[in-house]
């Protein structure tokens, strides 16, 4: 095996903080719960369950010897990756509008405030 070779395992066990996977050629391996989907991961229970068979790219080794695993970037995840694509072009559109109104909105202020200093200065 090697690094970034797509590998099929079976969860074994569930941590607060991750999941040990028993790969098909029998070796162990570990997915820490950021490597499990491409959002935020409250729970490793929500993506992953004892027994579930899943297909991740190994990342390296960890420092117990066990392969590390990556679910985000398997081509079994690959809707999720679309998900994660699809929120990532929606949040840059509602930033990009963000910036687009705050430059406006500030510039409009701006002038009432250059109107204001002016009819200061008159008096």
């Amino acid at each position: 095996m090697e690094v970034g070779q797509v590998v099929k395992g079976k969860v074994v066990e569930i941590l607060k903080f991750g999941a040990n996977v028993e790969l098909e050629d029998g070796e162990k391996a570990f997915i820490h719960i950021s490597k499990i989907a491409p959002t935020y991961v409250r729970s490793v229970n929500d993506y992953l369950k004892v027994g579930q068979e899943v297909e991740g790219k190994i990342l390296g080794k960890t420092r117990d010897g066990k392969w590390e695993l990556t679910l985000k970037e398997s081509s079994s995840n690959s809707n999720d990756e679309e998900k994660g694509k699809k929120s990532n072009s929606d949040f840059e559109r509602k930033l990009a509008k963000f910036m687009k109104d705050s430059d406006r909105k500030h510039s409009e202020y701006r002038k009432r405030l250059d109107k204001k200093r002016g009819k200061k200065n008159r008096r």
